[in-house]
C-alpha cells in the first residue's frame, strides 16, 4: 500500500476530492495548512505598512490507496490540480507497512 500526501491550492479542493470521489478514493483525511516553496510568500498592505506572508494557506489530502493505483490517482490529482502557476502544489507517495481498521480489526488493503 502507498499513502499519498498532496499540498494543493485551496480552491481547487472540492474539484480534486470529486475528482477523487468518482475514481473509487472515498476515504480520505484533508487539512488546513501552511506552507511555502517557490512562490516565496506574497506581500500585503494594511492600514499602510507593508507585510511580507511567507507561510501561505494551502489544503493537505492524504489517503492511502494499492499500489497499482498509484500512478492513476497521482495523474488525477495533477490534471485537477493544475493552474500552471507557481504554487500548484506538490504530491509525495511513501509506502505504508501495514492498516488497521479499529472497528472490525481488518488489516491490510481490507481495512483501507
Amino acid at each position: 500500500m502507498k499513502k499519498i500526501e498532496c499540498i494543493i491550492r485551496p480552491e481547487k479542493l472540492d474539484e480534486v476530492k470529486e475528482a477523487l470521489n468518482e475514481a473509487g478514493i472515498l476515504g480520505m483525511t484533508v487539512t488546513d495548512v501552511l506552507g511555502c516553496g517557490r512562490q516565496k510568500g506574497r506581500k500585503e498592505v494594511y492600514r499602510g505598512v507593508e507585510y511580507t506572508l511567507n507561510l501561505l494557506p494551502k489544503i493537505k489530502i492524504e489517503t492511502v490507496v494499492k499500489n497499482e493505483d498509484v500512478e492513476k490517482i497521482a495523474k488525477i490529482i495533477i490534471e485537477t490540480a493544475k493552474t500552471g502557476l507557481i504554487g500548484d502544489g506538490k504530491i509525495f507517495v511513501s509506502t505504508v507497512d501495514d492498516a488497521y481498521r479499529i472497528r472490525t480489526g481488518e488489516t491490510g488493503e481490507m481495512a483501507v
